[in-house]
């Protein structure tokens, strides 16, 4: 990395003042706005939040990269920066106050999202990743993700979470703090920079950028409360519940959070990511910023992706009535995955999961006469036909396939056609199929490839950049899930289906009376102009075939696996 990353702390910050909000109530925090200057990822901004002993200006560095893609907010903690100190009663309790530490992180929260935007991605350094994670436990809907770097769920030694400072050494260093603040600063930076392959360029930086002077003015105690704060949080229950989207980032020599706290972090919550950065220590965005934003881009980019259970479970119930009319791809689909099912194979327990309208709940019920059936699905509507149209053929749950209402071992078959692929987790998902199938269970399932609807995507892709299509998974990605868990596959293919329409109407009426439109968080919000239909429309007249049909392909994968005994 070249030492300009490093100037670039100081040589922006005259710049960084002028861009200030202005202050709206006393004593709100500052905000910096940086507005995107290339082109928008996503219509969420990404709010930074920095860490102790800092303030906003150590984003600095990944700002000129970020800003290509993202409208970016930065946030100066009580008493960091330019923001004032919080004013409240709670601070001024005994320091050992069980209610002081409790009362300070709600007035640190409260007093953050005051000053953050409606609905937002959230990217916290060190104690400023420990605040977004609280932050996005609590208040869920206001975040499209979480990003946390070199943040550890307890900051200080607890007798089960061993993965982060001694107490001893917290305790010398908070005393040093109140007794000498400028030699503890420097310790600090010494701790944050060691280890790193740029360690020097960036111990030279917080030294120069961070002094004593600067940031204290006056505001020690706002300091020390921040202090008591790395000591008191315990984000360990917060991260376990997380269902937005986060992206934990470690540095492989951190001398702070300890790398291992990586693994550890990622056990809690599967629907977690987690990354390394090798030869980095505590400060990623100074010692490789350009390889920090990679990682961030690409997180957020995937997140365009990101299904709506909700929405998906509302789009399928709404289509309930109409959904057999136009359901020859599933019918001709699920038949071929039944009939690879072996005649002799009598199973007791079994699930049609994703069961839809109940056609294939039927089948297998006259196939395993002697079995008990249950049709699971995450549509109320759709669990409503079913019971309505085919009560008889077995009882009727609803449920999501990445957390089933079912016992360990209580299953001996898991017929699924078309239903996996609205799954967000596919670990999860492959997860939970291992723990409710009994040793010798066999799960048999249909799933839609990345390559499905591809005449549609490519003609979409020239109209805008909005996610119009669903995106799925490659076959690969399935096989590699569940092989994961234990499950030995008798048979997996993929197979190409291309059905005709007669125009782009015909198809999205299809697509719409199934329930399978899009419902990504990446799409164009609002109504679609005409000229952009008009567009799509000339774009998709490129695939007509010779027999004046408008094809559309859809991609899918077959698996019919056993659980190992």
């Amino acid at each position: 990395m070249s030492t300009s990353a490093y100037q670039d702390i100081s040589a922006h910050s005259e710049q960084v003042i002028v861009q200030t909000r202005e202050q709206e109530l006393p004593n709100q925090l500052v905000v910096y706005e940086y507005p995107c200057v290339g082109k928008l990822l996503q219509p969420e901004p990404l709010v930074l939040i920095h860490g102790w002993g800092s303030d906003s200006r150590i984003w600095q560095a990944v700002l000129p990269e970020l800003t290509q893609h993202l409208n970016v907010m930065a946030i100066d903690l009580p008493g960091f920066g330019q923001s004032p100190e919080l004013l409240q009663d709670s601070l001024e309790l005994p320091e050992n106050s069980p209610e002081r530490s409790t009362n300070s992180l709600d007035a640190y929260l409260s007093a953050i999202l005051t000053v953050l935007p409606e609905r937002c991605s959230l990217m916290g350094w060190s104690l400023g990743g420990m605040l977004a994670t609280s932050l996005v436990s609590g208040y869920p809907e206001r975040f499209s993700s979480l990003i946390t770097l070199a943040s550890n769920a307890c900051f200080v030694q607890q007798a089960d979470w061993p993965s982060a400072m001694p107490k001893k050494v917290f305790e010398g260093f908070f005393t040093l703090f109140q007794q000498q603040p400028s030699l503890c600063l420097k310790r600090f930076y010494g701790l944050q920079s060691r280890g790193d392959c740029h360690e020097r360029n960036i111990l030279k930086a917080l030294k120069e950028n961070f002094t004593e002077d600067h940031l204290l003015g006056g505001c020690n105690a706002s300091w020390q409360h921040g202090l008591e704060l790395l000591a008191k949080i315990d984000n360990r229950r917060a991260i376990q519940s997380l269902q937005v989207r986060g992206l934990h980032i470690y540095g492989e020599t951190d001398q702070l959070v300890p790398v291992a706290t990586a693994n550890v972090v990622g056990e809690l919550n599967t629907l977690q990511q987690v990354k390394i950065l090798e030869k980095t220590a505590h400060v990623p965005q100074l010692s490789c910023p350009n390889q920090l934003v990679s990682q961030v881009l690409e997180f957020l980019r995937e997140g365009r992706y990101q299904r709506d259970k909700r929405r998906v479970a509302d789009s399928f119930s709404r289509a309930a009535s109409s959904y057999d009319s136009v359901a020859r791809l599933q019918r001709q689909v699920g038949q071929q995955l039944l009939d690879l099912l072996p005649n002799d194979h009598q199973p007791v327990q079994v699930i049609d999961l994703g069961c839809g309208t109940g056609y294939f709940t039927e089948k297998l019920a006259k196939k395993y006469a002697i079995a008990e059936l249950t049709g699971i699905d995450f549509a109320q509507g759709m669990l409503a036909f079913s019971s309505t149209e085919h009560g008889a053929a077995g009882r009727w749950l609803c449920g999501d396939a990445e957390n089933l209402p079912l016992a360990d071992d209580s299953v001996d078959l898991i017929f699924s056609n078309l239903a996996f692929q609205w799954c967000e987790q596919l670990p999860l998902l492959a997860a939970e199929i291992a723990r409710v199938l009994k040793p010798g269970g066999r799960l048999a399932f249909t799933s839609l490839g990345s390559e499905t609807l591809c005449e549609l995507k490519a003609s979409w892709a020239q109209v805008d950049d909005y996610v119009h299509v669903n995106h799925f998974l490659d076959a690969g990605d399935w096989r590699e899930a569940f092989s994961h868990v234990g499950l030995d596959f008798q048979y997996f293919e993929t197979d190409r289906c291309e059905f005709s329409y007669r125009d782009l109407r015909h198809l999205t009426d299809e697509l719409k009376g199934l329930g399978a439109h899009n419902v990504n968080t990446g799409q164009q919000k609002g109504l679609t102009g005409r000229e952009q239909i008009r567009t799509l429309i000339q774009a998709y007249e490129q695939f007509r075939n010779t027999s004046g049909q408008l094809p559309a392909t859809w991609d899918i994968i077959y698996g019919v696996a056993i659980l190992n005994v």
